[in-house]
């Protein structure tokens, strides 16, 4: 018809999808399919330009999936069907992988129209168009990985879940489509725990815009916002007004607020922050809280932590004082800093052009440039303890006398064991200092990181300790606060004990 505007890729698209899919489950069930306006966006910048890769990646109960059962329709019988092809949606678990291919099923089941052709097999997870010889199977990782397939198109549903940065699925998958000439991935799926994570890199690398081709669409509180507020949900769930039960929202940030070890999980599957979905030692809200700028040290009396690191990891001094001031001290190596920064994924070379972070000369931790600084600090402060992890203090000891420590300084540094009997009650201490907002520990970015990523685990009679084993990331910072408190803590005691000796007056009387 003349003058009749002509539907782009992506509008053709919309347009097929709300004529013949129903929405498959929830309270309109049934009724025809009518796409949000961030559905619509989304589907234009898929296909109304080139595109290799799409990230959609939102919180929790946005209809992610949805959309997806959707997308594959349109490529197995609709206008984006190519005869023959191959489908395929990839997930990390077999309950998963059910949960897109139902989806998709169900909307087959409820449009005469669609299944007229199509047929589906339940057991297998497959639905096959016989007209056009266009085929779609869901795949689980812990299946068998696939290996011949030809995939046009390809979903990741849920691809946060993959812990590291590799996922042989995937990899299969993404290799596999070298054969088609347009090949099509679409990853949707709520942020990873790190930056270390496939889907981090993955959504790091788009961000870039080296690929135009590679698209993103992220949906995310910013972290400066209030993470309970309803303008931080909003940021992360773009169907917050469209499918979410609010008002069962808005009670989880209330449960998380009131209950620090639920925060972690709210923060990643609400908020679609990338926070691991875990319990940490210290959340973030509760850290930031003790975020205040401390007091000069210079003179004062100040207990420490030292925890020495091996050749070329990070060593942390923590020094803090009577009144709860924090001083955090960092170093690195200098060699090197830059490919650290990467592989660790954290900005190390822009802290140390910030101050934030020394660098010693060479390769390796200088234990002499250590001893010279420790001197400086014995020099300016009234330094009463010095806890130390013992590894690698023989190393040290020799340099310290050889810059003038005398024998009295010497017996000031105490060896702090790292396991349940010594760091228990060093995190009861800190943990309780924290929650009465008695540190301030200035926001330091070093030990803000090593905050993040710390995790304590727990013995069978309920103590606990720091541990490395399930983090990806440096903890040294906490370790080394810890020992300070725990130092400053048994001084307070001792001081408390000998002046209630001192008071008693049956000792008086003596």
């Amino acid at each position: 018809m003349a003058g009749r505007k002509r539907l782009t890729r992506g509008e053709r698209n919309i347009q097929w999808i709300e004529s013949f899919c129903c929405i498959p489950e929830g309270k309109m069930v049934g009724q025809k399919v009518k796409l949000t306006k961030h559905q619509r966006r989304w589907l234009k910048r898929i296909y109304d330009s080139p595109t290799r890769t799409f990230i959609l990646s939102m919180a929790r109960k946005n209809a992610k999936t949805a959309l997806s059962a959707f997308i594959v329709l349109l490529h197995l019988c609709g206008p984006e069907a190519r005869p023959n092809s191959q489908l395929y949606s990839a997930a990390q678990s077999r309950d998963q992988a059910a949960i897109l291919f139902e989806l998709a099923a169900k909307v087959v089941r409820m449009s005469p129209d669609l299944s007229e052709y199509v047929n589906i097999r339940d057991t297998a997870k497959e639905l096959l168009c016989g007209e056009l010889g266009t085929f779609y199977k869901a795949l689980s990782a812990d299946a068998a990985t696939k290996f011949g397939l030809s995939p046009a198109l390809m979903i990741h549903d849920e691809l946060g879940q993959v812990v590291g940065p590799r996922s042989q699925l995937y990899e299969a998958l993404e290799t596999a489509s070298a054969a088609q000439d347009q090949p099509l991935s679409i990853i949707i799926s709520t942020q990873a725990p790190t930056d270390a994570d496939l889907l981090s890199l993955l959504i790091d690398d788009a961000l870039t815009g080296a690929d135009p081709r590679n698209k993103v669409e992220l949906c995310t509180a910013p972290m400066e916002l209030d993470p309970f507020s309803e303008k931080a949900i909003r940021a992360a769930n773009p169907h917050f007004d469209d499918f979410m039960n609010k008002e069962e929202v808005l009670r989880q940030a209330s449960d998380a607020k009131r209950l620090p070890s639920r925060e972690p999980a709210y923060r990643n599957l609400i908020l679609n922050q990338r926070v691991e979905a875990r319990s940490p030692f210290v959340s973030r809200t509760i850290w930031d809280e003790s975020g205040a700028q401390p007091d000069c040290l210079e003179g004062r009396a100040v207990y420490g932590g030292l925890d020495l690191s091996s050749v070329s990891d990070l060593t942390a001094l923590v020094l803090v004082s009577d009144d709860g001031d924090v001083e955090s001290t960092f170093w690195l190596p200098e060699e090197g800093l830059a490919e650290k920064s990467r592989n660790d994924r954290v900005p190390y070379d822009r802290w140390a052009a910030d101050g934030f972070l020394n660098t010693c000369p060479g390769r390796a931790i200088e234990y002499e440039f250590i001893a010279h600084y420790l001197r400086g600090v014995f020099d300016r402060y009234d330094v009463r303890v010095l806890n130390f992890d013992r590894y690698n203090m023989r190393f040290l000891k020799p340099w310290l006398i050889k810059v003038g420590f005398s024998d009295e300084e010497l017996e000031r540094f105490k060896e702090f064991g790292q396991g349940f009997q010594s760091m228990s009650p060093a995190l009861r201490e800190l943990e309780s200092r924290l929650l009465a907002r008695k540190l301030r520990h200035g926001g330091h970015p070093v030990l803000a990181m090593c905050a993040r990523n710390a995790l304590a685990v727990s013995d069978p009679a309920g103590g606990r300790k720091f541990t490395k084993a399930k983090v990806s990331g440096r903890i040294d910072g906490m370790v080394a606060l810890a020992m300070a408190v725990a130092a400053a803590s048994d001084e307070q005691e001792e001081y408390g004990d000998l002046q209630g000796f001192c008071a008693n007056p049956i000792m008086v009387g003596l």
